[in-house]
């Protein structure tokens, strides 16, 4: 059988069984095993493919996983976040605008601890949209940055998702949570940016309102004791990765620690919130370990049918230069992010695009930081990114998807920037895990 026809035979039939309504890895591990059946040999095949597939699961760089996500089901569920929303808010007093730059800075630490953009989005629209409509903001003000912090999320440590693709590429872990710290930064410099030049353009789009006045001793003392304790939880982490102090898991234990010894400081660790934050990250651990166990067999599946092998070799017989087969590569994650969720395109583009990527002779963990970027650009890109859709479910019933893709637009552009950027001058992302 031919590469294509190998190929064509394990996408086509992920697409069919994912079509009439199979869950994403149930449909990878069923065409993994009709797969092994077909070009390994029948039974034998399959069964060294799940044995292979369950040594995946043993890697010690799947640790930070579980640790990422309950430090963000802790910080949600015990009432953390809302603290920290509620501080910064009263902390920008009469600043045009800022419930937008409370939406940024606050639910940028809420999604990165979170995990999913999506999860994120829901939150945070049904929690700020309503509040910034009733103090007369314009859609755009409301609803734009809320869709801009998954693209702050996905990069800035310390993010689940982000450990996931450097497990399924096979990269450093701690070179790629590092690698998205000033690129992060910059994104968000970009969103504070927009918003600041929006209310300038328009200052009706976020009219003032009285706020209470606060002194500097009593703002001093809100900083320290509702915004300090939570962000430094993550610089913390950071910063000890940066020094080679912990490992990416012994960086996420000392996350979750740090967020459990909070809510016992602030006495909001309730029996209840324990265990919804415990079911809440054991569900998505499931989920990203079957993930991967699907991944760890698709490409061995792919290797061993030559699939990824004649299509890194057409692929490269173009002769387009690397960065025109990057703009390829970045092109179809746009176009499977209005049919997928990330994770679903991470397992499925993964095994094909990296060793493509070496073959161009990209730098993996910068490439892994250009892939993160484009799988959330995708998932706003009108007209049917994911993230688009539900927004539309958590906004006020008089907001139609034009307000929604017009409010999209500036913060997709604030992406596609820093990509440009991380394509021009690659040491944005690379300096910082070089000082490791």
């Amino acid at each position: 059988m031919e590469w294509y026809e190998a190929l064509g035979l394990l996408l086509g039939t992920i697409v069919l069984l994912m079509a009439i309504g199979m869950p994403v890895a149930l449909a990878f591990l069923a065409a993994n095993i009709a797969g092994a059946w077909i070009f390994m040999g029948g039974e034998r095949g399959v069964m060294l493919l799940l044995n292979n597939g369950f040594g995946a699961l043993t890697k010690y760089a799947l640790v930070p996983i579980p640790l990422f996500l309950l430090m963000g089901e802790i910080f949600f569920h015990t009432g953390l976040g809302a603290r920290m929303f509620n501080a910064i808010d009263r902390l920008l007093g009469r600043l045009p605008g800022r419930l937008s730059y409370v939406t940024v800075l606050g639910g940028t630490a809420f999604s990165t601890l979170s995990g999913s953009s999506m999860g994120s989005t829901a939150l945070l629209g049904s929690l700020m949209v309503p509040e910034m409509n009733h103090r007369g903001y314009k859609k755009h003000m409301s609803i734009g940055p809320i869709l801009g912090t998954g693209g702050l999320a996905i990069i800035i440590p310390p993010s689940a998702l982000a450990v996931l693709l450097a497990t399924l590429a096979q990269i450093d872990v701690a070179a790629l949570l590092i690698a998205g710290i000033i690129p992060g930064l910059l994104l968000a410099t970009f969103y504070i940016a927009t918003i600041t030049l929006q209310t300038r353009l328009d200052p009706s789009a976020a009219p003032a309102y009285e706020v209470e006045v606060m002194s500097a001793g009593k703002k001093i003392q809100l900083l320290i004791t509702d915004v300090v304790p939570m962000i430094g939880v993550m610089v913390l982490i950071i910063v000890l990765m940066i020094k080679g102090i912990v490992t990416p898991s012994e960086a996420a234990a000392f996350g979750a620690l740090g967020v459990l010894i909070l809510a016992v400081v602030y006495r909001c660790l309730t029996l209840d919130a324990m265990k919804k934050s415990l079911t809440g990250a054991l569900r998505v651990t499931l989920m990203a370990y079957l993930i991967v166990f699907g991944s760890a067999t698709f490409s061995q599946l792919l290797a061993f049918s030559g699939a990824s092998r004649g299509l890194v070799t057409w692929a490269t017989g173009f002769d387009l230069e690397p960065f025109a087969m990057l703009a390829v590569m970045f092109a179809v994650l746009l176009l499977l992010g209005m049919f997928m969720e990330q994770i679903s395109m991470m397992l499925l583009t993964v095994p094909i695009f990296f060793p493509l990527a070496q073959t161009l002779g990209f730098d993996l963990v910068w490439f892994g930081l250009i892939m993160l970027l484009a799988l959330e650009i995708s998932f706003t890109t009108p007209p049917f990114g994911l993230l688009l859709f539900v927004m539309k479910g958590v906004s006020p019933p008089d907001t139609t998807m034009r307000d929604i893709y017009s409010a999209a637009i500036p913060f997709i552009i604030c992406s596609l920037l820093l990509v440009f950027l991380l394509a021009m001058f690659p040491s944005l992302a690379l300096w910082l895990p070089g000082l490791n």
